[in-house]
């Protein structure tokens, strides 16, 4: 029995670049998937703190302009008008508003 000699493929210096070019794709994709993922992820965390803290900002703000209210009527007024020796005459009253 003859034995078959076979012959070497040697490959080109731009089949080595491209399949190394193409083995790092392989690898660097994944890795850049998973990378970018975990910073949507912690950017995503962040803006759920942010709409946390301003949701508890609203209630504050809406409590404050319950109390602003509250202050604001007039039994309050005329209640600090008499406290003070003073006469409720509504022409002098002037409300300023921020709006």
């Amino acid at each position: 029995m003859a034995s078959k000699k076979t012959k070497k493929v040697k490959l080109l210096k731009g089949e080595k670049f491209m399949y190394g070019l193409v083995i790092c794709l392989l690898l660097a994709i994944p890795m850049f998937n998973v990378y970018t993922s975990s910073l949507l992820s912690k950017t995503n965390n962040e803006v759920e703190k942010l709409r946390d803290n301003i949701e508890s900002q609203e209630l504050v703000n809406q409590s404050l302009a319950m109390q602003v209210d509250e202050l604001a009527s007039l039994e309050n007024i005329q209640k600090v008008a008499e406290e003070y020796g003073l006469s409720y005459i509504n022409g002098n009253i002037k409300i300023i508003s921020a709006e």
